[in-house]
């Protein structure tokens, strides 16, 4: 697991995104990291999580909207696996993000 895929998770976990692209979906998980990420690094990541099943399509056209907005939500699956992910550490959430922000 990289460190961005545990972030994405991590993030999705603790808080709501939603975003009107993707691009800002990015700044504001950079800015919920407090640190600068590699956009290429994320966006392979929203790949790997939305493949593995572990985050909702981010792309959404909600009822009655006029344009699209772009969400970070965890499915069953990536809460499953923020939660064991926590376990194997011994970690609370915030204690894991914490020690991403020091080690990444």
């Amino acid at each position: 697991m990289t460190v961005t895929f545990a972030l994405l998770l991590l993030i999705a976990f603790r808080h709501s995104i939603v975003e009107p692209n993707v691009e800002t979906g990015f700044e504001r998980v950079q800015a919920i990291f407090g640190r600068r990420l590699d956009f290429d690094a994320f966006r392979q990541a929203l790949d790997v999580c939305l493949r593995e099943g572990h985050i909702r399509e981010p792309v959404r056209l909600p009822e009655g909207s006029l344009q699209c907005h772009w969400h970070l939500e965890l499915t069953p699956k990536g809460v499953e696996a923020v939660r064991i992910m926590l376990r194997e550490r011994g970690m609370n959430a915030d204690q894991l993000l914490e020690h991403l922000r020091r080690t990444a």
